[in-house]
């Protein structure tokens, strides 16, 4: 057989990408999500000459930073906003993903904080059965939460300061 160096490079090249299915696979993400993340520009394919989505195997690391993204909390839209953060001109590194994901910190201490008042109330306010109206979460004679701004203010961290 007589290879052209070009051929070679190419063949290499295109054994170092991975199908959707095969992406879909190793990420745990349904071959619709991996497009429809490739639609928003989160994610990058190249096309085969067949035409067929091919993904170069970095786009892993990327899929993964997704899901926890989305499980942290973050919209797609916040998602893309950090994603845009990582270098264009090279795979990124530990220290690259380091940096996007220190400024969560705050954002998860804020998570934990809203699940143990969730959890709180279950047992307080929930679980007791008291009815009263004087001490209950949920009483809110007048609508004075109203003042507090809109949606269930005294479970999102709001202070009772409307009283």
């Amino acid at each position: 057989m007589n290879f052209k160096s070009s051929e070679i490079c190419q063949f290499f090249f295109m054994a170092d990408l991975l199908t959707i299915s095969e992406v879909s696979r190793r990420s745990g993400v349904a071959a619709s999500a991996l497009r429809f993340y490739e639609e928003r520009h989160l994610i990058e394919s190249e096309r085969a000459g067949s035409g067929h989505r091919r993904y170069p195997r970095a786009v892993l690391r990327r899929i993964a930073f997704i899901v926890f993204a989305q499980r942290m909390g973050l919209t797609l839209q916040e998602v893309a906003v950090e994603l845009a953060k990582l270098p264009a001109n090279r795979v990124p590194e530990r220290a690259d993903w380091a940096k996007l994901s220190s400024s969560w910190t705050k954002r998860i201490d804020e998570r934990i904080a809203e699940l143990e008042r969730l959890r709180a109330g279950l047992t307080r306010c929930i679980g007791c059965g008291c009815l009263s109206l004087r001490d209950c979460q949920f009483a809110n004679p007048g609508d004075r939460a109203s003042r507090l701004g809109p949606g269930p203010r005294y479970w999102i961290g709001e202070k009772r300061t409307a009283d």
